[in-house]
């Protein structure tokens, strides 16, 4: 099997287009340049698309270099036959792979083993075979040395069976469907752990098919077992399990037939099981992983593309009650003006001092909009805000504040504001996360960003691959201005990385700003494998070429001049012109495919269009304070802050989020929650439950 059918076999996707799509990522093109800028090769397919034909050349990949490496073990062991060779190379299954190598893997010392190394293979094939004779008779001549008896003897050779039966590449692929098939996980609560798992009580006793359980339930059940709360196995019926290993085995009803079946039994107990269930649960928690991992990408996309509110004068606050209030004022680039700390709240409750500082501080850094953090003290500090009089209209924002404090003790601050602490850090990231989340996000680790669920149960390796491309796919979905941007955000836009984006912030400190695409070329190391990769997502305000504050390609500025040569118009009164441009048609265009000619003619409708909406003011129920003020019926306005499998998390002014289940978003069946829901979307709610006790509130979506 080639790389290109293995990859239509992985994804479905035409093998023209796999095969096209193969010679770019290995010719070293980003997915986000693949799917913007070469599909007429991939036959227009998508980032996802691209992603999974990647994925599938690095599994293939693998595989083929872990057939080499089983080969040469058996090849050092004398024992490579060219029909076993085949077999092994012909094997694209990694679990089945491993059943193939499983008989020639270096073992301990196992029963097994010290049979062999007693002689007693000779009488395990004779009993094996079950071609009649009695046992005890075979076994006499192998009593001599360390095997003391018949009974050793035969205890041995029930042994090696035990191992054959462990072996068997067909048994182990027929006890796996079954353990696919009907294997039931159950847990219960570890001995003395009852009190100090209480949050675990749904699981002390508890038990749900391995095939149909929630991907949330199990890897809280993991996380459970991994804090020595829970105990868990998943077995399937034990005797329909056994009957299945001695149907494949046992041929006769004699006295060797019984032997070969005790064998079996033993085998199944003592190797199969444990080993084929190990297997099923990692499986199942792999099938999670994605499951929660892909819950995860799509919340950290929607927050990563939130609305922002541009480039405003703001005032942010990180709000506080004993420590007070840390205040920053920034300029429309997110230049830090002026830091200070209020203190408007208990026990210092200097309201009328704090009121005149941020009235002076609006009026002297002409601020437009203010920022407050949604932590602690959040709905008292906004309360505050709203209840000044300014000397202009301000919109007054509630800024999700997940992984400031993250950024504000990070490298990453520290390298921004060397002479400021961790709380004027953290009320900056706040401030710039209104105006530009995107911009700001990306400094902080993903998994600190409080949109995943149970991320730190997942598989570590896949979660970071997978939230790299998120960040990756968001950064190029916007389009980065050259000339602005940080190095940190840079960096993830296609075919640039750390190095150049330092060396673009490097060249541009020291050459004052990027005129057009093409100086770009002048930076330190971007060569013209880069500049093809980047060019596209770069944006240059007011440069030379107006085409350079778009996503057209400069490969495709020629096409332009065609095309505003057909209309009989410049370039820049082609720009924007919807009515000509949509009168044009693909002939009118030489050399022009039709992917290429639709994406340039909606860019050049919309050139530079930020995809992300601007961000809405909101304002929660002034009433509701705390949980004690809910009641069962009361319909609220809330944000969206966490959407899982099982529902939305939503912020409804209180110090506890409520839960909208799944079964509450819809008046249909909701099988993804993130069809019907999505993260920082406003939402009209119904107050359904409220557990003061427990600190819980269950909500229902108001259509």
């Amino acid at each position: 099997m080639n790389i290109y059918s293995f990859a239509h076999n992985q994804t479905g996707l035409q093998e023209k287009s796999i095969e096209n799509t193969i010679q770019l990522l290995q010719d070293g093109a980003t997915i986000p340049f693949i799917s913007r800028y070469r599909k007429e090769l991939t036959g227009g397919l998508d980032e996802m698309q691209v992603a999974v034909i990647r994925d599938a050349l690095k599994k293939f990949d693998e595989l083929t270099q872990r057939q080499k490496t089983i080969c040469k073990a058996i090849e050092e062991q004398g024992k490579l036959t060219p029909e076993l060779e085949q077999k092994i190379n012909a094997t694209f299954d990694a679990t089945a792979l491993e059943d193939i190598y499983l008989p020639y893997k270096q073992k301990r010392l196992t029963r097994g083993e010290k049979a062999r190394k007693l002689g007693l293979e000779p009488l395990a094939k004779n009993i094996m075979s079950q071609r009649g004779g009695d046992p005890e008779r075979m076994a006499q001549s192998f009593v001599k040395g360390e095997v003391e008896s018949e009974e050793t003897a035969i205890q041995g050779a029930k042994d090696i069976i035990a191992e054959w039966v462990n072996e068997n590449a067909n048994l182990r692929a027929r006890v796996r469907k079954l353990f696919q098939r009907k294997a039931v996980i159950q847990t219960k609560v570890a001995k003395g752990k009852k009190e100090e798992g209480e949050k675990y009580a749904d699981y002390f006793e508890f038990s749900e098919s391995l095939y149909k359980i929630p991907s949330h339930r199990l890897l809280a059940i993991i996380r459970g077992e991994r804090e020595g709360i829970l105990a868990l196995k998943a077995q399937p019926d034990k005797d329909e399990a056994i009957e299945l290993v001695t149907s494949f085995f046992v041929k006769t009803s004699d006295a060797c037939g019984s032997l070969v079946k005790e064998a079996c039994v033993d085998a199944y107990g003592r190797l199969v099981s444990p080993s084929i269930e190990n297997e099923v649960i990692q499986e199942a928690k792999l099938k999670a992983d994605q499951e929660a991992i892909q819950v995860f990408a799509k919340n950290l996309k929607q927050l990563l593309l939130a609305s922002p509110l541009g480039a405003k004068r703001t005032l942010a606050l990180d709000p506080g009650f004993r420590t007070g209030c840390k205040v920053v004022c920034l300029d429309e680039q997110g230049t830090l003006l002026n830091n200070c700390t209020i203190y408007p709240h208990p026990p210092q409750n200097e309201r009328e001092k704090a009121t005149a500082k941020i009235a002076q501080l609006v009026q002297m850094y002409k601020i437009e909009a203010v920022a407050i953090g949604d932590g602690t003290a959040g709905r008292e500090t906004e309360n505050f805000i709203r209840r000044i009089r300014f000397d202009r209209d301000l919109e007054v924002f509630i800024v999700r504040e997940d992984g400031a404090s993250i950024y504000s003790a990070s490298a990453i601050a520290r390298k921004e504001f060397p002479d400021y602490d961790v709380t004027v850090r953290g009320a900056v990231s706040i401030g710039r996360r209104l105006m530009d989340p995107l911009s700001e996000l990306v400094k902080i680790d993903p998994k600190s960003i409080g949109v995943g669920q149970y991320q730190h149960e997942v598989d570590q390796k896949l979660l970071k691959e997978s939230l790299d491309d998120v960040v990756v796919s968001a950064v190029n979905t916007v389009g980065v201005d050259v000339n602005m941007a940080s190095s940190y955000l840079l960096q993830y836009v296609s075919g640039l990385g750390p190095t150049l984006a330092e060396n673009i912030v490097k060249h541009r400190q020291e050459n004052g700003p990027f005129n057009s695409r093409e100086s770009l070329k002048k930076v330190k190391l971007l060569g013209p494998k880069a500049y093809e990769q980047a060019a596209g997502f770069l944006r240059i305000r007011d440069g030379v070429n107006p085409l350079d504050n778009s996503a057209v390609h400069p490969e495709s500025y020629d096409l332009v001049e065609k095309i505003a040569k057909k209309a009989k118009l410049k370039v820049d009164e082609l720009i924007g012109n919807e009515q000509v441009l949509s009168a044009l048609k693909l002939q009118d265009v030489e050399g022009a495919d039709q992917f290429t000619f639709n994406d340039i003619i909606a860019e050049l409708k919309k050139p530079g269009r930020d995809p992300r909406k601007k961000a809405k003011v909101f304002e929660f129920n002034q009433q509701i304070k705390t949980i004690a003020d809910l009641i069962v019926g009361m319909k609220l306005p809330g944000i969206v802050t966490n959407v899982t499998a099982f529902g939305a998390f939503v912020n409804i002014g209180i110090k506890e989020n409520g839960l909208i289940h799944k079964s509450n978003l819809a008046d249909v069946y909701v099988a993804d929650p993130s069809q019907f829901i999505a993260l920082h979307e406003h939402v009209q709610v119904e107050v359904m439950e409220v557990d003061v006790e427990r600190k819980r509130v269950g909500l229902k979506k108001v259509v």
